[in-house]
């Protein structure tokens, strides 16, 4: 698989607005961008370190995946995402190797990313994100 870099760690929380003190505040970070994504149930925030971005993500309905991840394991690490050139190509290419696909195909994110996920069953415990801009 062609990766380029980390795109971004996803970070779970309960609500963006009690976590902006800390990451504006004491790390010195700006938040560049928040949005809804309405389809994943979920609000975004962005911040940019280097080239890598943090996301965080708040639950915005208590059937969100979300909203199941912290009442499971609490706030914390979500997911890591990965950029990759072609998001489908990257997806052929670890099913074929036998990891396990949440998504078959790639589907709309935040920041107009194409995105599709990996199975955590099947990458060491931890949920896999991979994205490039844009439409594939």
């Amino acid at each position: 698989m062609d990766i380029s870099h980390i795109e971004h760690l996803g970070i779970a929380v309960k609500s963006i607005d009690a976590q902006l003190p800390y990451y504006e505040g004491v790390l010195g970070l700006k938040c560049y961008n928040i949005e809804v994504v309405a389809d994943q149930k979920v609000k975004t925030a962005f911040f940019k370190v280097g080239q890598t971005k943090i996301e965080l993500l708040e639950p915005t309905s208590e059937d969100s995946t979300i909203a199941k991840f912290i009442e499971k394991k609490g706030e914390g690490v979500h997911h890591i995402a990965f950029a990759v050139p072609c998001v489908q190509t990257a997806l052929d290419e670890v099913a074929a190797k036998g990891v396990q696909l949440i998504d078959k195909a790639p589907r709309g994110g935040a920041e107009g990313l194409n995105i599709a996920f990996l199975h955590p069953k099947s990458t060491g415990s931890v949920l896999t994100e991979l994205c490039m801009p844009g439409k594939e």
